[in-house]
């Protein structure tokens, strides 16, 4: 399925196996989320998949099973895990950039907010509820999940919070608990009265991580392609216990109308090189569509750069901001936009022993620039050489029946995911 948004509905709250049981739900291959999950240097757990009901609503429940004797990164069962042990298991997995940036993420922004709220630095935060096989399976399935079923953006409803007391390792704590305030601060919440942990921090974190706070509301116009439920592990008197999850594709791509974008914009004859590329960068990781730098010739004939910035109008003023605080230009402009995207799937072969990402779409295929480097340095190959044998791999994929096709010059195809579309 070929899905660029993904937006979920926090009526009922979000935690890690909420998230990760909805895309489940809504049809990321179980096996294929697995196969990443087992990249991940711990052992001792199963993760099983349930269908179950939630206030009448079928749904689904991911339950991470542990033996007791598992073990990641160093730490025995039972041992509580820093940030650093945490993001080293996720690094030592290899998994794809996407995946891997997503879940370091998550656990970053866990990290900051319970160094802010125990006035400790980041990478020796002690993780407890966060810190077990439950939470890095949760946290890296997700961000699997979402890479299996492509999605490129991810937007959140407001989140609901639970009222009341929760029990945690450091003893009682009010309700919402203060990480997960101190990671919704930005987005739009409310409570309900329900004496439950509704939101927990990985929850939170997995919010915060990504989607935007500016873009958090009501569900994105789209043409929706699924949707899925993942189920909390009660059942409620009052609502349905469960995070739902809505997947699509933008309207526009299926109307005679264009995507509806802005185009936000700043002269600068003051800026410096790094500061122009700090600027993209935070541009692209805050949300926008794109990002680029023309050369202009400003006022009083002084050399300068435009920068403008591609994106969804929901998320202008954010990115209007961000580009100012990166560049210290005093203000910026927007003008309203169309365009008419071309519906691409992202797949991944082998080149060398090595995997490359390839983009396909309707009249083209291309690896991925960023794989093609990566697989050039480590096996002296030319990154042209790279790159055709990657668009190669994946046109004999498509040619073939599926599953993993072996090629001339050690390069294999995989169509269809990780494993050959398991």
């Amino acid at each position: 399925m070929s899905v660029t948004i993904a937006w979920f509905h926090c009526f009922a709250g979000i935690a890690g196996d909420m998230a990760l049981g909805s895309l489940l739900d809504a049809g990321a291959d179980e096996a294929e989320v697995v196969a990443m999950l087992q990249r991940l240097p711990v052992d001792g757990w199963d993760l099983r998949v349930d269908p179950v009901l939630r206030g009448g609503i079928a749904c689904t429940r991911a339950i991470v099973h542990l033996d007791g004797a598992g073990a990641v990164a160093g730490a025995g069962a039972g041992v509580t895990r820093t940030h650093a042990d945490v993001a080293a298991a996720v690094r030592e997995a290899r998994l794809p950039e996407r995946v891997e940036r997503r879940a370091l993420a998550t656990f970053a922004a866990l990290a900051d907010a319970e160094g802010l709220l125990h006035h400790s630095h980041p990478d020796s935060v002690h993780f407890h509820e966060v810190g077990g096989h439950d939470a890095l399976i949760d946290v890296v399935g997700t961000a699997a999940a979402l890479e299996v079923l492509d999605v490129e953006t991810v937007s959140v409803s407001s989140v609901a919070v639970g009222t009341g007391t929760v029990l945690a390792a450091h003893g009682t704590l009010p309700n919402p608990p203060p990480a997960v305030l101190r990671l919704l601060e930005g987005f739009p919440t409310y409570g309900r009265p329900v004496p439950v942990e509704l939101t927990t921090p990985t929850g939170a974190a997995l919010v915060r991580t990504l989607a935007t706070p500016g873009t958090a509301g009501p569900m994105p116009a789209m043409a929706v392609r699924a949707s899925g439920y993942g189920a909390g592990a009660a059942e409620l008197d009052t609502l349905p216990n469960c995070t739902q999850v809505v997947l699509g594709t933008p309207a526009a791509a299926r109307t005679g109308h264009g995507q509806p974008v802005t185009v936000v914009e700043a002269n600068l004859d003051d800026a410096t090189g790094e500061q122009l590329a700090i600027a993209i960068a935070a541009l692209l990781d805050a949300g926008a569509l794109d990002a680029w730098i023309t050369p202009v010739v400003m006022k009083k004939g002084r050399p300068g750069h435009t920068v403008h910035v591609l994106c969804d109008p929901a998320r202008a003023e954010t990115l209007a901001d961000v580009l100012r605080r990166t560049t210290g230009s005093l203000g910026a402009r927007a003008m309203r936009a169309e365009r008419w995207p071309e519906s691409r799937e992202l797949h991944e072969v082998l080149v060398e022993g090595q995997p490359v990402r390839v983009k396909a779409g309707i009249s083209r295929v291309k690896a991925e620039p960023d794989d093609v480097a990566r697989v050039a340095a480590a096996t002296g190959l030319h990154p042209d050489a790279v790159a055709s044998s990657a668009e190669a791999a994946w046109r004999r994929g498509r040619r073939g029946a599926g599953g993993r096709v072996e090629g001339g010059n050690g390069v294999e195809g995989r169509a269809g995911g990780e494993d050959g579309g398991r």
